[in-house]
């Protein structure tokens, strides 16, 4: 469904936002990025004659306040901020003229979405004489109510709808397999509250105007699946929109889970690919983590996840497309490290890693993981293209006679594996002679008639290592009997009783 007018308007007014939110601005040539600032974390670093100043850059939401504080921790640094946009606009100038060398911002509205820059310097910068270490630290202290403002998950805003305001917007960025929610509930008035959730592109991907149950006039989009990464638009309105009568005061929450996110689900498992280590980290809130791989029927694959950090007992798991286990592991890797070796594809197609602890939900270890996926190469490397794959369930059928007096076939197996081979006559006098030949094509056993008649069967052979076999279909050769011609049908059967 397409968003109506005025809702495109929006689009049209914010695009240069929701631009800002898709791709990161260079920043102006006066300014060279040093190192990211994340909210709630300190920065240190030491200003001296060869770095008079140190920048340090964060990403800011329209609407957003921040807050600033830089503690002097030795030395005799005079200290200086200037805090400005990636078009090199100052939003603010501090030095510690308040007395004492410590320098504080306090909730400073960030003006549009951007990247924003701090540099920290002392006072003259490269002329200046003094030197010392800081910490810095950048808080997000809340967002504005105010429409067209930059939301992110856990935030909470107040606003109004009346004639004046039928619909207010907000934006926010999410990954492909974010689960969310967003709630608006009536806090006065005789409101009946509306929500619309807009991708990047205008089109509603979700809308709500009643919680199912709930009995209010409240509204909700809950558990809504990201489909693709990008910046997307709460509306939030009326029911109605500008054609409605209600209005009043709201609050409205845009929230997400400890299962959302990328490789969270196996519906949105992490894409992975060979000979790449992947990080990860495990714990109460999510004790797994899916990663998608993609193969060929007999290709082989290696996976290894090793602890990186805090006391976690890793544990791997293999699945089909269907979510069997086809392998799975503790300690292979050694200590508390999990590793699943040279596992055979059993068909072409996807497959998933399940990385999580031991016991998983019921687990109680947690800490961080690197995962290790590689291929191995195809379990037939190396067989010559003109012989003929077989798997377990399957039968072929051939004729022997004297220009072809016998037939090779290969097939993969699994050590411990017990197996059946039939070859059956299936047309003139052939005496069947079967054979099951190892990787050098070395004969491990053979039967002439052990299935009646003029048929032959090895049956319930187990299997003593892991890889390729081949099957020899062949026709009696002695001086006893006279040599026999025609046609088979060979079968091979894993045995399970």
């Amino acid at each position: 469904m397409r968003i109506h007018l005025l809702i495109m308007l929006f689009l049209l007014a914010f695009a240069p936002f929701v631009r800002a939110q898709e791709a990161t601005p260079s920043p102006s040539p006066e300014v060279t990025e040093e190192a990211g600032l994340d909210f709630g974390l300190s920065a240190s670093g030491t200003i001296d004659d060869s770095t008079p100043r140190i920048v340090y850059s964060f990403d800011g939401l329209r609407g957003e306040f921040i807050s600033l504080a830089l503690r002097t921790t030795s030395g005799t640094l005079d200290p200086m901020v200037l805090v400005i946009d990636s078009q090199g606009a100052v939003l603010a100038q501090r030095d510690d003229s308040g007395g004492g060398r410590d320098i504080s911002i306090e909730s400073l509205r960030i003006p549009r979405t951007d990247r924003y820059f701090v540099v920290v310097g002392r006072f003259g910068y490269g002329l200046g004489m003094t030197s010392g270490a800081f910490e810095l630290r950048l808080e997000r202290i809340g967002v504005s109510s105010a429409d067209g403002s930059g939301l992110r998950y856990g935030d909470t805003v107040l606003n109004q709808i009346d004639d004046n305001a039928p619909l207010l917007y907000y934006t926010f960025r999410a990954e492909r397999g974010d689960i969310l929610s967003v709630r608006m509930e009536r806090t006065s008035g005789d409101l009946d509250t509306a929500l619309q959730l807009v991708d990047s592109n205008g089109v509603v991907v979700a809308e709500n105007d009643e919680i199912e149950g709930s009995g209010s006039l409240d509204a909700g989009i809950i558990g809504h699946t990201i489909e693709e990464d990008g910046t997307y638009i709460i509306v939030a309105t009326r029911y109605g929109q500008v054609a409605g009568r209600s209005s009043g005061s709201f609050v409205l929450s845009l929230e997400t889970g400890a299962e959302s996110g990328l490789g969270a689900t196996v519906d949105f498992a992490i894409p992975a690919q060979y000979d790449f280590a992947y990080e990860g980290e495990l714990g109460a809130e999510r004790y797994e983590a899916f990663y998608r791989i993609e193969g060929e029927q007999y290709d082989r694959v290696t996976v290894e996840m090793n602890r990186d950090g805090g006391a976690l007992d890793a544990f791997l798991r293999l699945t089909d497309d269907q979510g069997t286990v086809l392998a799975e592991d503790d300690d292979g890797g050694g200590g508390q490290n999990a590793a699943i070796r040279d596992f055979v594809l059993p068909y072409r197609g996807a497959f998933y890693i399940v990385a999580t602890r031991f016991n998983g939900a019921g687990g109680e270890t947690s800490g961080a993981y690197i995962l290790n996926v590689r291929g191995g190469g195809n379990a037939f490397d190396g067989v010559p293209g003109d012989i003929q794959r077989l798997g377990y369930g399957t039968s072929t059928n051939g004729t022997l006679d004297d220009l072809v007096p016998r037939l090779i076939y290969a097939f993969y197996g699994t050590q411990g594996e017990t197996i059946t081979i039939s070859m059956v006559n299936a047309g003139g006098d052939l005496d069947p002679v079967v054979g099951l030949l190892d990787a050098n094509q070395q004969l491990l056993t053979s039967d002439d008639n052990g299935g009646g008649s003029l048929n032959a069967l090895v049956e319930r052979y187990t299997l003593p290592y892991s890889g390729v076999y081949y099957l020899q279909a062949a026709r009696y050769e002695g001086a006893d009997r006279p040599v026999s011609r025609g046609g088979f049908v060979l079968v091979l059967a894993q045995r399970f009783d």
